[in-house]
């Protein structure tokens, strides 16, 4: 006999994960289950859901309608679920985080460890990875990122804290090229860029009521990570713009020097997004809730 309640939940995550075999691996079942459960459903409601052949599976119209009735009747289950156990103070179940690879590591993941201790029931997976992560596509909880406007309605997003960015290099570079006494001196100076960013070229700047956009020549080395961004710069290879957490130790010790400090770079905002049918899940709020505390500025 059907089991319902599973069966809804495979059929949710075949829709969301693309494939039987990725639902499969990400339900802990194997294929052929996976498979039996939409046949199962399928039956039961007396329509196709999904179209398969051997090569690829598309969810027909009548599975997408299906897909988001469900989605709020299996979250409104689950919120139920957290709130018998919020009651009994042991939220459990398996939470799975994206965040930045340099920042996440500094600044975020410290904050997961200790969210982990507070709740030692909940399972948590963490992504660390500073590339573009489609949460329905690899099914993640929550991930945390610099968001901007978020252009998909299926997604929610949280303002989490604004990140200090230091403009900095080494008494070595400094020594041979000069120091910048203003933004527009950048210009001439080797600048090392994160090759993720939206415009890695333009760095932009305030002073009061001023505000200055440099825009960089080429750069001679570029890096997706800040962390590799701040090694080169000790090297001696030329001027870094990061977030102030990764260069705090070596302004302490002057291995690195602030450059042009009445002039402020622009801060970024960071935000946690996750799908909107995890607004009712307890243990994303409570996630949320707890980063976003530990976050705000002391």
């Amino acid at each position: 006999m059907m089991n319902k309640i599973t069966a809804l939940n495979v059929f949710r995550r075949v829709v969301e994960m693309g494939t039987f075999k990725a639902a499969a691996d990400d339900l802990s079942l194997s294929q052929a289950a996976v498979s039996k459960n939409i046949n199962e459903l399928e039956e039961f409601l007396g329509i196709a859901l999904i179209n398969r052949t051997t090569r690829r599976m598309s969810v027909t119209e009548a599975g997408m309608v299906y897909y988001g009735q469900i989605c709020s009747v299996l979250d409104n289950l689950d919120a139920a679920d957290q709130s018998i156990m919020a009651s009994s103070f042991t939220p459990k179940g398996r939470l799975r985080i994206s965040v930045p690879m340099s920042y996440g590591l500094i600044t975020i993941n410290p904050l997961i460890c200790a969210f982990k201790r507070r709740y030692p029931e909940i399972s948590i997976e963490v992504i660390l990875s500073d590339t573009y992560v489609d949460l329905i596509d690899q099914g993640i909880d929550v991930v945390i990122r610099g968001a901007g406007a978020l252009d998909d309605s299926t997604m929610r997003s949280r303002p989490l804290c604004e990140v200090r960015r230091v403009l900095c290099a080494a008494p070595d570079y400094l020594a041979k090229a000069g120091q910048p006494r203003q933004p527009e001196d950048l210009k001439a100076h080797n600048c090392l860029v994160y090759s993720l960013s939206s415009s890695p070229r333009k760095w932009f700047f305030s002073r009061g009521e001023e505000s200055a956009m440099v825009e960089l020549r080429p750069a001679t080395f570029s890096a997706n990570n800040g962390l590799a961004l701040k090694q080169a710069a000790v090297q001696g290879l030329g001027v870094i713009l990061v977030p102030a957490e990764f260069v705090s130790a070596e302004l302490a010790d002057g291995t690195l020097i602030e450059l042009i400090p009445e002039w402020r770079p622009d801060t970024h905002a960071l935000f946690a997004v996750y799908p909107f049918h995890k607004e009712q899940s307890q243990k994303v709020r409570l996630f949320i809730d707890f980063i976003a505390k530990a976050l705000q500025p002391r």
